[in-house]
């Protein structure tokens, strides 16, 4: 029940989070964003707008429910999927030379003198 409420809101919260980095403002200086210019990465205050601030709690939050959603699903699991994989044995016959045919010998090769 819980996973599948964490699992609703894990949609919405990648929704959200999708619009609010795609919201902000695009800072296409290429490299120099790195440098010492006033255009710097989060400018020169630092993330003072309210969508930086907001993208970096929605992505605290979505971080917090993937963890919290990994933790339930295994609680209501307790078994790995791997280990309801059904593997067939195949019969291997006691004398396998008897059964398999034998690839013919080479020929030989001629002899120089």
């Amino acid at each position: 029940m819980i996973t599948s409420v964490l699992l609703v809101f894990q949609f919405i919260l990648t929704a959200i989070l999708t619009i609010a980095v795609l919201l902000q403002k695009s800072s296409s200086i290429g490299l120099g964003a790195y440098s010492g210019s006033n255009e710097s990465l989060f400018g020169a205050k630092g993330p003072a707008g309210f969508m930086a601030k907001f993208t970096f709690i929605l992505a605290i939050v979505f971080v917090a429910n993937t963890l919290a959603l990994g933790y339930f699903y295994n609680q209501d699991r307790k078994v790995s999927l791997a280990e309801e994989i059904k593997i067939e044995k195949s019969v291997v016959p006691a004398n396998p030379s008897t059964s398999m045919p034998v690839a013919p010998a080479a020929p030989e090769a001629p002899t120089l003198k």
